[in-house]
Order: C-alpha cells, then structure tokens, then sequence
C-alpha cells in the first residue's frame, strides 16, 4: 500500500494543521487535521479490501523452442450481483509486467484477455500472479492485491535438425548391431516404480503393491536398445556465454534426436546433472526441461566427468569450448567431441570444431552420413 501525491498532500496537511491547533490553541485546526487523518485511513482500508473475482489463466503452449511463440490467456470473471467497476491490473512474467485493463464487468459478466509472452532466454518463465491496482474513492491511496494463481512456461533451446548418434557397428549384413554393454536377454528389470495409465497388468510387482499400498510394476529396459550419453561441459572457462548457449542447443538437439529413435539418452555436466537413462518423447521433454535450466555458474573448476564413474555404454559425444582440455573426460574415450565457438569450421576422426550450433550440427550430420 503507498500514498499517491494527493495522499501525501492530505497527510502533510493533516498533520500541520493538528500541530498548529495544539500549539495555537485552535480547536478548529486540530479538528480539521483529524478529519483528515479519518479520510486517509478510511481510504488504506477502502483501497486494501480484497475484490471478488475470479481469475483463471492458461498458457498454450507451455513448452516452446526459445524464439517461438508462446500465448497466455487470462479470464476475469464478476461472481458477485453487482456491477463491478474497472481495475488497472498488471500480470507478473518472471521479473518483467505486463499491464492489463479489466474493463467493467456486470453481475456474472466475464472478460478475457490475450497477450504474448517473451521466448527469448531459455528458462522456467513463471506467469502470474494477476495484481489489481486498487485506488480509494478519494485517490488518496494506492494499493496492489495478488489474485489468482500461476502458470508456468518452459521456454526450451532452440534445436536443429540432427541425426541420431550411431552406437552399434554391423557384424554382418543380416546379423544387426553390436551394442555395449552385451545383451542379457530379451529384456532385463531395471527398475520397480509406480503404476502409470497404460501400463500392462502382467508387469505388477505385487510384492512391492503389498509392502506401499500403491500398484507398482516392473520396468524393463530391452539390452538391444542403443544408448547415446552427452556430456555438456558448464564450466565457465570451457566457454564464454554466447557459445555456451550454443552448446545447449547441440546439446538439445542430439538429445531429443536420440529420444526419438528410441535410443537411451543420458546427460551429464560437471555441475553434477546426471540423468537416468530411458527413450522416448517423454524422456525427450524431461532432458529439454533440464537443458533449460541449465547454466554456467555452478561449474566452477569441477571435473569433466565423474571420475568415480565408469564409461556409460553406447556412444558418448563431449560438447564443449574451442580450446577446453578434456581433463578426465579422455579416460572415457569419447566417440565425437564437438567444440563450439571455433575460429573457423572443421571437421575431422571424432572431432567437430564449428562457431554455432547450426554448422556444428550439419557436420555432425555429415559425419554420420557418412558412416551409414
């Protein structure tokens, strides 16, 4: 709550004239400056009195490639019988506002209001609360009351068209892939987790159903399955902040190329980022959500890689800077280092050097068109 110039205007008054009637002796002073001393707290619990209406908002869509355009819909209902005057209101996006008139409402009357929201930093962009600019009927005091809840919109990094990594190498022309580690069988049991909706029946653990009280089932991962392992490098010194953003975006797209043809994806920083290993779209939109947060900062002067850790299996490729020394990351023999930020293009055996995220891309499709 904060005084508009009339309200301090009325306050300075207010208080010269009780002053004045206490030192002079004039009743009529100290009168005076009472009365003004009721209208301004008349008008802070006027202008501080919550308003009935109901606020609802979506964001379509709530994941988008940074620079695309994501919409937010805001609706503003009257639920009261009466008619409601119009407020000045400003919706909350992160750190910047978006200011919204609510025009008048009648009884049950309802408004809905659109405006475009800013994609152009990846990242968690929260959308809300709505905040009304209440204003008592003396204009004396300005107040702002939060209604309504949030929403939130992902704003992922921008991907390029890629191949998916190659992992497996031909026995023969009719024997299929090699992969690594060695198959087990036709599917091995990685994990008992809770049931989700179209989950088969024959995959219940009712041993652990029993022990929490909730469906649980098997997850089996097939050996066959190919895997793809990115490592992203987040120190500070392995790149300046423009090509890093770079690196995301590879980073995101050899992912979600990967996810999608069914290989296991798995991203490690040395900021500590290790995901499970899984595939699939949904994978794909949980490792897009980590990349958007991702950042720099937190790197320091860690290691590449874990070094407690052992190789993961299938391919694994390295992103980082021009002139970034692997560290340990070398003991795990990476497939294909991709340098990002590079003077000029190039292209050699597990090396790609490019200066964005567009030709780093295409050379890394050549090179795997090249190997088909």
């Amino acid at each position: 709550m904060r005084l508009t110039r009339r309200g301090a205007a009325v306050l300075a008054g207010a208080a010269g004239c009780y002053a004045l009637g206490v030192l002079a002796g004039y009743a009529y002073f100290r009168v005076l400056g009472g009365a003004a001393a009721g209208c301004l707290a008349v008008a802070a619990v006027t202008a501080t009195l919550r308003p009935r209406l109901e606020i609802s908002r979506t964001v379509y869509p709530d994941r988008i490639e940074r620079g695309r355009p994501a919409l937010a819909t805001l609706h503003v209902r009257n639920p009261t019988a009466h008619r409601r005057a119009g407020l000045a209101a400003a919706d909350r996006i992160a750190a910047a506002v978006h200011q919204i008139h609510v025009r008048p409402l009648p009884a049950g009357a309802e408004a809905t209001y659109h405006y475009e929201l800013p994609t152009a930093v990846r990242g968690r962009l929260p959308v809300g609360p709505l905040a009304l600019r209440r204003f008592d009927q003396f204009g004396l005091v300005r107040a702002e009351r939060p209604v309504g809840g949030t929403a939130t919109l992902w704003v992922h990094p921008r991907r390029h068209p890629a191949r998916p990594a190659r992992v497996g190498h031909p026995r023969h022309h009719h024997d299929g892939p090699i992969t690594d580690p060695p198959l087990h069988g036709s599917a091995d049991m990685r994990a008992v987790r809770e049931y989700a909706l179209g989950d088969e029946i024959r995959h219940l653990h009712w041993k652990a159903t029993a022990r929490t009280g909730r469906l649980m089932v098997r997850d089996y991962a097939d050996p066959a399955r190919t895997s793809c392992t990115v490592v992203l490098d987040t120190r500070p010194a392995a790149l300046s902040p423009a090509a890093f953003e770079e690196a995301v975006e590879v980073a995101a797209s050899l992912l979600y190329a990967s996810a999608a043809a069914g290989q296991q994806c798995r991203l490690v920083t040395p900021s500590g980022t290790d995901t499970p290993v899984d595939s699939g779209l949904r994978v794909a939109r949980a490792l897009l959500d980590e990349l958007s947060l991702v950042g720099q900062d937190a790197a320091g002067d860690a290691p590449l890689v874990p070094l407690a850790t052992t190789r993961p299996g299938g391919a694994l490729i390295v992103v980082t800077g021009p002139g970034a020394d692997l560290g340990a990351a070398r003991r795990w023999a990476p497939d294909t280092v991709i340098r990002l930020g590079a003077a000029e293009p190039a292209i050699g055996p597990g090396t790609v050097a490019a200066v964005d995220a567009a030709g780093a891309m295409s050379a890394w499709n050549a090179s795997q068109a090249g190997h088909r």
